[in-house]
């Protein structure tokens, strides 16, 4: 999918623009940043004279040396537990986990002592890093490269969770990740890494954690969706709109903190929404959506939230197309949500 987009809400730059891919975008953030401030290092697991498993800090030992940019051991819990100690003393790190799927052994690192940090020492720490890593399925990964833990993540408070599903977003979101004083988990749709192209601004701008972006504006139904699913959820709107159904397409981008205010206006606006999210439906960060729309614009609404998201199963390595939403079953649930009653 080519992507041309408007700069939506939440965002500065104007200007001359560039083409890139979304993992272009990625690369190019990691070297504006270390360009702009000293403080920001690279490290994770083959990220160095490699440039990563899917080539996004290519380039970068080159120009940065191998102080800035170095590989590291097989271990999550070091690689996370190495970037609190550093952000704490006063570094930018940027860490890269292989696979989200991987995070599991710096799992306490991040909601023990990075989440932490700032609460416990009250207010007298804080602890700027990142930890970018591929997530979500469609590249015939299997169960151990393919899951979408983000709601692990979003339940731990202290934690600020993106996913961007645009190269001007993830540009954007990275730059305001690393610049920001608390620890962010940068979740990459890996299935759109060269998937998706966009224009981006060459000159210097963010996107604001928290802000959503509308990707098409309508007055029937809401569909909200974040990162991998949102080529899926644009082919479903473009169907649903040549039946004559006129779709508002909510784009999250930011998970914690999410933008409360966008979707309820949107849902308030329209009175019906479908959420789409790839990760398991039990517990997904979804149902936090759909229990938010019921809490704030119950009067509003014409039908019940409709969800499609991925099956409560381990990944499956052979039906990897069919566990994710696609465009088939978000028309599905919207066609239902607009038949209620």
């Amino acid at each position: 999918m080519t992507t041309t987009e408007s700069r939506p809400a939440g965002t500065s730059g104007a200007g001359e623009s560039t083409t890139l891919t979304l993992i272009q975008a990625i690369t190019l953030g990691m070297q504006g940043e270390m360009r702009r401030d000293p403080r920001v290092v690279v490290f994770g697991e083959d990220v160095g004279a490699r440039g990563g498993v899917f080539l996004a800090t290519a380039g970068l030992q080159q120009e940065f040396g191998e102080e800035r940019v170095f590989d590291t051991p097989l271990s999550e819990a070091a690689i996370v537990g190495a970037a609190v100690g550093m952000a704490v003393r006063g570094l930018r790190p940027i860490a890269e986990i292989q696979f989200a799927d991987y995070m599991g052994p710096g799992f306490d690192q991040l909601v023990s002592q990075a989440a932490k940090l700032r609460y416990r020492s009250g207010g007298q720490f804080s602890c700027p890093m990142v930890v970018r890593t591929p997530s979500g399925g469609g590249v015939k990964g299997g169960h151990h490269h393919s899951q979408s833990p983000e709601a692990y993540y979003c339940h731990t408070p202290g934690l600020k969770v993106v996913m961007p599903s645009t190269p001007y977003d993830a540009l954007g979101l990275l730059r305001a990740a690393v610049r920001g004083a608390d620890p962010v988990i940068y979740f990459e749709p890996k299935r759109l890494y060269r998937a998706v192209k966009g224009e981006v601004p060459t000159e210097d701008y963010i996107v604001e954690l928290g802000r959503a972006a509308v990707r098409q504006s309508g007055t029937d139904l809401s569909l909200i969706g974040y990162g991998g699913v949102m080529p899926d959820v644009l082919k479903a709107a473009q169907a649903l709109g040549e039946q004559g159904v006129s779709v508002e397409v909510l784009d999250l981008r930011s998970l914690v903190p999410w933008d409360r205010e966008a979707v309820m206006a949107s849902v308030a606006r329209t009175g019906r929404a479908v959420l789409v999210s790839e990760a398991p439906r039990i517990g997904s960060f979804m149902t936090e959506v759909a229990s938010s729309i019921q809490e704030d614009v119950f009067d509003s609404l014409l039908a019940p939230v409709g969800l499609v998201a991925g099956f409560d199963t381990p990944y499956p390595y052979a039906q990897d197309r069919v566990y994710l939403p696609g465009a088939g079953r978000i028309v599905n649930a919207a066609v239902q949500t607009l038949n209620y009653g």
